[in-house]
């Protein structure tokens, strides 16, 4: 698909680096759940991200799956939480020229610094695929393979390649 070549937008990018924010401001509750705020997830893929949702499997990462509040689009797992999201926009910094990761049949993205700084919580999003998912994988779960491994299925059945990444 062309919209996924195009380089973002200003505008665009503000936006995804403010849900970027609320993402990283993910908050457990002290029943276990955990809240993730509400974000816009696209209006085509809706019905696909509650499917995904619904499937997703009980552990990601060997961590246990936590109740949400906030977004019927959102899964977590394990504390501090692996937090995956369904139905976002482009990831900021992602070009055309961008590298990407296939694990298990799936394209991910992730800005270079995070791969770089061991420290530091880890953004992936699909690429090429339709809804789009994003997964936060805090830095104690590094490296973020294995949550990979163990979403591969879930996204393959959910949502549909549209352009491979290269």
């Amino acid at each position: 698909m062309q919209h996924l070549l195009r380089r973002p937008s200003p505008a665009r990018v503000a936006g995804v680096v403010v849900s970027v924010v609320l993402l990283l401001g993910v908050a457990s509750c002290g029943d276990g759940s955990v809240h993730v705020d509400p974000f816009d997830s696209s209006a085509a893929g809706r019905a696909a991200c509650a499917t995904l949702i619904a499937s997703v499997p009980a552990n990601v990462g060997n961590q246990r799956r936590h109740t949400t509040s906030g977004s019927p689009y959102a899964a977590a797992w394990g504390d501090p939480a692996i937090v995956l999201r369904c139905g976002v926009g482009t990831p900021a910094g992602f070009t055309p020229f961008s590298a990407c990761q296939r694990v298990n049949g799936v394209d991910w993205f992730a800005p270079d610094r995070m791969f770089t700084d061991q420290s530091s919580d880890v953004l992936l999003t699909t690429i090429g695929r339709s809804p789009r998912v994003e997964v936060l994988v805090p830095a104690r779960y590094r490296p973020p393979q294995a949550t990979m491994v163990d979403l591969a299925p879930v996204i393959l059945a959910h949502t549909r390649e549209v352009a491979p990444c290269s």
